[in-house]
């Protein structure tokens, strides 16, 4: 049997990699440029002309000088995996750009085909490529395809076994001097398939991480051979007296070589096209109309979740609802006694099927409509706008993407966080997440705006208003986030901000059907199972908690009535907080279970008409005041057991745990204090 051949599959993020992926193994996966979705290496098998092929898709990356883990990762392997061959997958409409990794690689490794995608998107665009020509000056295979179409994979699979001259790059006569020093010292060690250039580049620049891995891959310890450490002294002492700064003189000659390549391969015959992309830039990236415009998309994604999940969520609550019957019959019918039977239904299936009810359909609409803005290329303009927000704050403008990630689930947010590389910015965007209404606390926040803010009025008016509530709400959270943010960077968390690449890729026809279909089974089923998951031992404790009674009083009241002292100085009552407390696996489950309290049941009950859970809130002491501290609490309040077990994972630490737990907890207790003493002074 014919040992396979390992392909490696490299790319900028967001040039169709995946899809090529998809196009050569005929497996469906996606792993865009959200956070952690690429940090493990996706494998897939085809097979061409009788050879057997592995393909391996690493994460996207900009060049080999690596910022973060994934970055690591690709780098790595492109260096030091022994693949038959690396097909690098550029952007046919932003070829100038992703030629900077390929000069690299092709620094490093000889074994490396062009693929320039994305060639139907670079017609409509008016963007030719000379493909021969491109191929002539890099010495090696460049394919021009459509991957979505799969157009000029048939090519590609036949540059598999081909062989290559590669263009390398010429830099100043005083680094081109410095690597002949070096490279005589090199000249008898064997470097494997790692190009000796490279590895005098590398020595020269002082990458001390790769250097390492350099030393690992080639089994030997460059740093000891008193030949290369003589010249490697010997090189920067002739750098320096020439005053070249080798980190910048290789950036620059490597950019200009990007230019210079791609000015002789690519023509745009349509300059009107991109003097309208920049114009649309020049609006979506500016300070007065770019956050508007934010607002008003972020408004609109509300409007459509407010008003498109009633009526799902009102059918789904049904249908669970009627069949409980069904279900506590089933349960008698073989004969398991009535205590397991009502933990089971009343307990466990009633607040899973509340969880469900409410968190799905809002889930459902939010994040393929969030992910069509991702798909369209608007995202990285959030980010860019937001950027200078958390410059000022000392943090990273990869922030803003994390926070917008919030609104969907915290816990999906928290991963990913991994898009920003330094450490320090890392942990403050985790630490400040929460600040941002995930869908789980939505309905409660929208049941208390209907109800106190707007006056019953049903309707266009009604969703309108609600959303602007919403909306002023969320700015409040957005501007806790800057702030503690900008208070964390300058105690625990001091540094300075670090830089970073912002690409902002072409504006791109989303792909509707694909989109739903995939943020559906990536985002919304994988958040819903894991609230499933922290929901049905929520369900028994609840039910326990209401059933058990001590002196004719259940364990629920008893709580109820010792939290009361302190939530009045809140705004609120102990029903409330006990509520909060309990809803901590899943923010779904509070109101259903502020209901339940006040109704003396020992069961969740359903309330369908707002009216009457407004009178039943009243009946039980509820006010503006009330209603005002509620809403604070649910945006200030601790995030919920998914998010705090992710915490601790990404962070590997019980302290920035708590601490994320506390945070929030501490300011949305000061803040309905500062509230209810207003009412107080005020009323």
């Amino acid at each position: 049997m014919k040992e396979e051949k390992i392909i490696t599959l490299a790319g900028n993020p967001n040039v169709g990699k995946t899809t090529v992926f998809n196009a050569l193994t005929g497996m469906k996966q996606h792993t865009g440029n959200w956070a952690g979705k690429t940090v493990t290496n996706a494998k897939g098998y085809f097979k061409h002309n009788n050879e057997n092929y592995t393909i391996i898709d690493i994460p996207g990356t900009y060049s080999l000088i690596s910022q973060s883990k994934d970055e690591e990762v690709a780098r790595d392997f492109i260096c030091f995996k022994d693949t038959h061959k690396i097909i690098i997958v550029c952007d046919a409409t932003s070829l100038e750009r992703n030629l900077c990794l390929v000069l690299q690689t092709i620094e490093a490794r000889k074994n490396v085909i062009l693929c320039i995608n994305l060639l139907d998107e670079a017609k409509k665009k008016h963007i030719n490529i000379n493909i021969e020509k491109l191929s002539q000056i890099l010495g090696i295979e460049v394919v021009g395809i459509s991957a979505r179409k799969k157009q000029g994979i048939n090519i590609l699979l036949e540059k598999l076994e081909s062989n290559n001259n590669p263009y390398f790059i010429k830099y100043n006569e005083y680094i081109e001097k410095s690597i002949n020093i070096l490279q005589d010292s090199l000249k008898n060690i064997d470097t494997k398939k790692l190009d000796k250039r490279f590895i005098c580049l590398k020595l020269l620049e002082n990458d001390k991480q790769l250097i390492e891995n350099i030393e690992k891959y080639i089994n030997f310890n460059l740093h000891k051979d008193e030949n290369i450490i003589n010249s490697l002294e010997q090189a920067k002492a002739y750098l320096t007296d020439n005053n070249i700064n080798i980190v910048d003189s290789i950036t620059k000659e490597i950019y200009n070589n990007c230019e210079k390549i791609t000015s002789q391969t690519v023509t745009y015959n349509d300059k009107d096209y991109y003097k309208k992309n920049i114009k649309i830039d020049k609006y979506l990236t500016s300070k007065s109309v770019g956050i508007p415009i934010m607002l008003v998309l972020l408004g609109l994604i509300f409007w459509i979740t407010i008003v498109g999940a009633n009526y799902p969520s009102s059918m789904l609550s049904n249908m669970f609802f009627s069949v409980e019957d069904e279900l506590r019959y089933g349960l008698d019918y073989i004969h398991l006694p009535t205590f397991i039977v009502n933990i089971i239904v009343d307990g466990v299936y009633k607040v899973v099927a509340w969880v469900v009810s409410v968190m799905l359909p809002p889930m459902a609409i939010f994040f393929p409509l969030f992910t069509i803005l991702e798909d369209l290329g608007y995202l990285p303009r959030i980010a860019f706008n937001m950027d200078r927000l958390f410059k000022k704050c000392n943090a990273c403008g990869k922030q803003a993407l994390t926070m917008c990630m919030g609104f969907g689930c915290n816990a999906c947010a928290i991963t990913g966080c991994r898009i920003i590389d330094s450490p320090r910015e890392r942990l403050i965007a985790i630490l400040t997440n929460n600040f941002v209404p995930c869908n789980g606390r939505f309905p409660t926040l929208i049941s208390i705006i209907s109800m106190f803010f707007i006056g019953g009025v049903v309707g266009f008016y009604n969703s309108f208003l609600a959303v602007l509530f919403l909306i002023f709400i969320i700015l409040l959270g957005i501007a806790m986030t800057l702030l503690i943010s900008n208070i964390l960077s300058k105690t625990i968390l001091k540094g300075i901000p670090t830089n970073f690449t912002l690409e902002l890729p072409p504006y791109r026809k989303p792909q509707v059907f694909k989109t739903i279909v995939r943020s559906i089974f990536d985002r919304t089923l994988f958040v819903l199972a894991r609230a499933v998951i922290v929901s049905i031992p929520a369900g028994i404790i609840i039910w326990l908690m209401a059933n058990i009674t001590i002196a004719d009083k259940t364990i629920l009241l008893y709580i109820t009535d010792f939290l009361n002292p302190f939530a009045s100085l809140m705004g609120l009552d102990g029903v409330i907080l006990m509520a909060f407390i309990l809803g901590f696996p899943a923010n779904e489950i509070v109101f259903p279970i502020i209901i339940m309290t006040y109704l003396g049941g020992n069961t969740l009950i359903e309330i369908d008409n707002i009216q009457q859970l407004k009178e039943l809130l009243l009946l039980n002491g509820w006010n503006l005041n009330t209603a005002i501290c509620m809403a604070i609490f649910c945006i200030f309040h601790w995030p919920c057991s998914t998010t705090c077990l992710t915490i601790q994972k990404e962070t590997k630490s019980l302290k920035w745990t708590f601490l994320s737990f506390a945070i929030p907890t501490i300011i949305g207790v000061l803040m309905c204090m500062a509230i209810t003493l207003f009412f107080k002074v005020f009323s």
